[in-house]
């Protein structure tokens, strides 16, 4: 026979503590409903248009060679091919780029609009053509502004370290060491043999191109820093009302 049921169980100790969750191998992003984001990649879609017509205008304009020897040129192509890789992740409901990718692009688009309207704008110059100011304007004020708002309004904050800063200018680096280069390599008096004045050193010299080099790119270091500082105080835009995605859940 068995043993009668009691009819009051006594109460069982207290656990000491609250219970200790184990870890999971399942990922978060397995167990989060994918989300499309249409609207974020219809806006870098249309960035990626804009920054393609603008190099398509100066290539078409010019001597291609020249075109793409300049650094808002490559920034540009780099930041189309950012754009519409990230487009398509947010129209497939994919994971995004990683973020040092996404703000190194941010940054050098944003230096090279930077270094076109402090150093190389000059109201006094002679007026180019109407479809080189088109391509300029698109290149240098429109794709860099429209690249900082998607940056600001559509991505999430926190993913930026400074110890992302110190690779991001090695891009940087090596075109001055191409821009130096090209210039050895075409026979002086050759119209543009550099392409940026303050880098051009049958004018100032290499000892003074070089500080000029080492001026700029301690103020591109000091930007990247000034980036990583806005990404980990800025608002969460899917927190604070403003938001180009469905809400999760």
């Amino acid at each position: 026979m068995t043993a009668p049921i009691p009819r009051d169980i006594p109460d069982l100790p207290a656990l000491p503590g609250p219970p200790a969750l184990l870890p999971s191998p399942v990922p978060a992003a397995a167990v989060v409903t994918p989300v499309r984001r249409p609207l974020a990649a219809g806006f870098r879609a249309v960035i990626a248009l804009a920054a393609v017509t603008g190099v398509t205008i100066e290539l078409l304009t010019g001597p291609p060679l020249r075109a793409l020897g300049h650094f808002a040129i490559q920034s540009n192509v780099l930041l189309t091919v950012v754009l519409l890789a990230s487009s398509r992740r947010a129209w497939t409901a994919r994971r995004p780029l990683p973020a040092g990718l996404t703000g190194a692009a941010l940054l050098y688009v944003g230096a090279a609009a930077l270094v076109h309207h402090l150093l190389l704008t000059d109201p006094a110059g002679p007026p180019g053509s109407a479809w080189h100011t088109a391509a300029t304007h698109l290149l240098c004020t429109a794709t860099p502004i429209a690249a900082a708002l998607d940056w600001l309004l559509l991505t999430t904050p926190g993913h930026l370290h400074l110890r992302q800063t110190a690779p991001w200018l090695l891009y940087p680096l090596a075109y001055l060491a191409f821009t130096l280069a090209r210039g050895e390599l075409l026979i002086p008096g050759t119209q543009d043999r550099y392409l940026y004045p303050f880098l051009d050193v049958d004018q100032h010299g290499l000892k003074a191109v070089l500080g000029n080099a080492l001026l700029l790119g301690l103020a591109l270091h000091a930007l990247s820093t000034l980036l990583v500082a806005l990404d980990h105080t800025r608002p969460d835009p899917h927190l604070t009302g403003f938001r180009l995605q469905p809400p999760v859940g």
